[in-house]
């Protein structure tokens, strides 16, 4: 762990080789002033004695300590056990300075050097030692908490990521049997009413759409060109159905495609127009689709039908669901009992919320 970068910055949070190296410089100098301040008169060769002798001490105690720092982040790696950690810490820092300098003291005596251990005389430069120490070991502390805190907000993060992604990857797999359910109906009626040719037809454009379906299954938003491309496509089938009866008027400013949207939100909305309103000759149903406000809007005249399909209750529950999951812009629903309304947000990336910004695009 003092050689291998890697493992230094697994366990402190940061590579520390630089901070050691000013940290035993510290504890050194203060060291050496503390236990021999009369370390001016001394004579060169004493003077370098004395240095290498405090600087061994200084790096015995930081390896040491910072030992003893480790195993306790091993041994009590999360946040709520912080003040059990510091609280062995700070005594192992104690017990590390007084014990280093006394059995330090007493082999340096073993080797002919005159260095006699009072322990009373002593007490007040070992005490500044131990808060150098502990001040040392604070910030290795502080930084180790920070990192700590930064990883547990990103795995909290992480966590309603996942949540979200689930949720929005269920309502996008209910719209589709939603979507598959109406097609089949109008494909029924379809049958009853039209030439074999035009089944055939219906059925090679509804292959089309649902390999549209395939490539963009997996997204939460697309390009708002390729909903217009599938939504057209969707019309052109129900046109095969209710002919000049069902107009679309399409009023999109050549910039819009840019922007983003939720995928089939747009189709959804026309399916729900021709399902939900008489469309004959003496009734047609004409939609109006435009872009005001950074908002894609659909809107028609409401002829509700006397006999309604069954319904599968997913249409605009699941658009809202999945945009309130996406952006903070909200679906805006209007009716006033003669016109319906629906305006749907066109996004950008700097507009979705921050929280979900690593789903995919």
């Amino acid at each position: 762990m003092l050689i291998n970068k890697e493992k230094r910055i697994k366990y402190l949070g940061f590579d520390d080789f630089w901070f050691s190296v000013l940290g035993i410089l510290i504890i050194g100098i203060a060291s050496t002033y503390l236990f021999n301040a009369s370390i001016f008169s001394f004579s060169f060769v004493e003077v370098i004695i004395t240095l290498v002798v405090v600087f061994l001490f200084s790096i015995t105690d930081w390896i040491i300590n910072r030992a003893f720092m480790i195993f306790l982040r091993k041994k009590y790696p999360h946040l709520k056990d912080s003040v059990q950690r510091i609280i062995f810490l700070l005594f192992a820092i104690v017990f590390t300075v007084v014990t280093v300098d006394f059995i330090g003291t007493k082999l340096f005596s073993y080797v002919g050097l005159n260095v006699n251990y009072n322990f009373q005389k002593r007490t007040k430069a070992l005490v500044t030692i131990i808060l150098i120490s502990i001040m040392t070991m604070a910030i290795y502390e502080a930084i180790y908490f920070y990192v700590r805190l930064k990883k547990s907000v990103r795995e909290e993060e992480q966590a309603k990521q996942a949540i979200i992604q689930a949720q929005l990857d269920a309502l996008r797999n209910q719209a589709q049997p939603h979507f598959f359910f109406n097609t089949l109906n109008t494909l029924r009626d379809i049958i009853d009413q039209n030439p074999k040719e035009d089944a055939k037809e219906f059925v090679d454009k509804l292959s089309d759409m649902y390999r549209f379906l395939l490539e963009a299954g997996n997204a939460n938003v697309i390009p708002l060109r390729d909903e217009l491309k599938f939504s057209k496509a969707y019309i052109h089938i129900q046109s095969e159905r209710f002919g000049d009866n069902l107009k679309l008027n399409w009023n999109i400013p050549e910039a819009s495609p840019d922007a983003m949207i939720v995928p089939m939100s747009l189709q959804l909305l026309l399916e729900n127009a021709i399902k939900h309103n008489v469309i004959s000759n003496a009734k047609p149903l004409e939609v109006i689709i435009k872009i005001k406000d950074d908002y894609i809007i659909v809107g028609n005249r409401i002829r509700a039908k006397s006999t309604q399909l069954p319904s599968t209750k997913v249409g605009l529950k699941n658009i809202e669901k999945r945009y309130a999951l996406i952006t903070k812009k909200p679906v805006i629903i209007q009716n006033d009992g003669n016109q319906f309304t629906v305006s749907l947000p066109l996004l950008k990336p700097s507009e979705q919320k921050n929280s979900h910004e690593n789903i995919n695009y």
